[in-house]
């Protein structure tokens, strides 16, 4: 039997009343807890701008927490859309940074030239903007570039860099008139020929909807932006520049490449000490979004060989 205390008097209705006060409040405590988190995440996901060297708006999106962070970076005519399905993978562990690199995406527009160097910019500005402690760049194609330019600026921050289907051969060279034959389909009609070029990067087995929408995204980039950074990058093999570049370099190099283009080796070691790569058969340049699953384990393999070898350094 329950005793009551004159003190406290109880009724039924103190009961009731009791009850649903704590209900108020615990919703009340709840929604605040929700709003807080989705304010929170909304604050986390919202685009942010920093200035390149140069003052050009740099466009980035930051998730997540961890170190290292993970600072992606995205080829010729492309943005950070693409790397879409690495998100939710790797937040779970890192910081995961994406950037439009200038004359992409959200970024300014109002260089005159769109060289190498001027995209390393942009990436340490956002690195350093966004990236708290340590971080891993990661490249795909012409970011690869990118990403080698950052680190020389980053020496202290960057512990390693994947490239992510690039730097197959550093020594591979061209000349400044098959520079001017690749170029010509793109000078004469840029549509038209930026829909041919990246047509052939693309397996024919692919998801047609994502094969569709990169070549027509690509297409619709500015060509004066397009013409300068494609003439800026095969500028860095017909000089020589990009061995150099990666001699000057003293940090992990990984890649995960598709079977497109052989990887030559021996070239690569004898300006990358401990060069590795991750070759994913059956693949195309657009593996990230064309076989999120397969590439996503092998970036996670490609972090942990990175993380390996800084150990050791």
């Amino acid at each position: 039997m329950r005793t009551i205390t004159p003190n406290h008097p109880t009724k039924a209705g103190d009961i009731n009343l009791s009850r649903s006060t704590r209900c108020i409040a615990l919703t009340a405590w709840l929604v605040l807890v929700a709003a807080a988190f989705f304010a929170a995440r909304a604050e986390a996901d919202l685009p942010k701008v920093v200035a390149s060297k140069d003052g050009t708006p740099i466009s980035y999106e930051v998730y997540g927490q961890g170190e290292p962070a993970l600072v992606f970076v995205h080829g010729w005519s492309c943005d950070a859309r693409y790397w879409r399905e690495q998100i939710p993978h790797f937040v779970k562990n890192h910081r995961v940074v994406l950037l439009d690199l200038a004359g992409h995406g959200h970024s300014g527009t109002s260089r005159a030239k769109y060289t190498m160097q001027a995209f390393g910019e942009d990436v340490r500005a956002v690195t350093e903007a966004a990236a708290g402690g340590k971080a891993i760049l990661i490249g795909h194609s012409m970011g690869g570039l990118a990403v080698a330019e950052a680190a020389l600026l980053m020496p202290d921050k960057v512990i390693g860099i994947i490239g992510v289907d690039t730097l197959e051969d550093l020594e591979y060279s061209t000349t400044a008139e098959e520079i001017a034959q690749m170029i010509a389909p793109l000078k004469s009609d840029f549509q038209t020929g930026s829909r041919q070029f990246i047509a052939e990067m693309i397996a024919a087995g692919s998801n047609p909807l994502i094969r569709d929408w990169i070549i027509a995204d690509v297409a619709a980039a500015p060509p004066n932006v397009a013409l300068s950074a494609m003439n800026e990058l095969l500028t860095e093999y017909s000089t020589g520049a990009l061995p150099k570049l990666f001699d000057r370099l003293h940090i992990p190099v990984v890649t995960v490449n598709a079977d497109l283009w052989p990887i030559n080796y021996e070239a690569n070691r004898r300006h990358i000490p401990g060069f590795e790569a991750i070759v994913l058969q059956g693949t195309d340049h657009f593996l990230m979004l064309n076989t999120p699953a397969r590439f996503n384990d092998a970036l996670a393999k490609a972090i942990s060989t990175v993380l390996t070898q800084a150990a050791q350094k």
